[in-house]
């Protein structure tokens, strides 16, 4: 059992930290819930499989941290834009779209119906689509891959500033579209680093950031610093989807942080 549940903990970091909208915050939620597994306040569920079962207790830790008569995670304070997108929402639509969950997975998992999980997709979606257009930077040296990426991006309201192959050509059209939303694969053709080239970008727009890589185990180390939002490839259309709503929904400037 011990092997099975590490086996999941990048995964579940992933998940985690997208649905509190950082690192740290994500981060402290697998930690307090591995601590109440460890302590027997809860144990993993008998009737499902160890991986939904680990994220039913992550998401019962979810629910009784963010209440108000409880103590908080720090971040999990709803800004305007958490106001419009409810808890069971963003989870339902995290858990199909990221993780890859069935329906009826999903639906055990969070405790309710087929229908009701539909439900909250529906909403989730229709409200993130509806709020949230911007312009967005691809950074992908196969073209393809461009292409599909910028479908994507298009069918969800946004648009395409352009798409850049290499490091350099990434930070040359941020200083001349000033892009709402980075997409960045990791590694590029030319030897350059989508990480880098997404600091760089950083160094000059507050703006969300989501990569893309074939080896997301590789990067979820529990090491700093780590991509709040990541995609793995190959990738799902519903999940490049899900974690555009979730990056630009939770990103919030670091003007404003400083001021909560």
């Amino acid at each position: 059992m011990p092997r099975q549940i590490g086996r999941q903990a990048p995964y579940l970091r992933r998940y985690a930290r997208a649905l509190t909208g950082s690192q740290g915050d994500g981060d402290a939620l697998v930690q307090a819930t591995m601590e109440r597994l460890l302590a027997g306040t809860f144990a993993l569920g008998r009737d499902m499989p160890v991986r939904p079962s680990l994220y039913a207790a992550l998401h019962v830790t979810w629910l009784e941290t963010s209440r108000p008569s409880a103590m908080p995670i720090s971040g999990l304070v709803a800004d305007e834009r958490l106001q419009t997108l409810t808890q069971d929402e963003r989870a339902a639509l995290l858990l199909v779209a990221m993780e890859g969950f069935t329906l009826s997975e999903a639906a055990l998992i969070l405790g309710v119906d087929d229908r009701e999980l539909s439900d909250r997709l529906d909403g989730a979606e229709n409200t993130l689509q509806r709020q949230l257009a911007t312009d967005v930077l691809i950074i992908e040296d196969e073209p393809i891959i461009g292409l599909d990426l910028t479908r994507l991006t298009r069918e969800l309201g946004h648009r395409v500033s352009g798409v850049a192959a290499t490091r350099t050509e990434a930070v040359a059209l941020a200083e001349q579209t000033r892009p709402g939303l980075v997409l960045a694969d990791i590694r590029l053709a030319d030897g350059s680093s989508g990480m880098d080239a997404a600091a760089d970008i950083l160094e000059s727009f507050d703006i969300p950031v989501i990569f893309i890589t074939a080896f997301p185990e590789h990067l979820l180390t529990g090491d700093r610093p780590e991509p709040a939002f990541l995609i793995t490839k190959p990738f799902r259309e519903e999940a490049v989807k899900a974690l555009i709503g979730q990056a630009l929904f939770f990103h919030r400037p670091q003007t404003l942080q400083a001021n909560v």
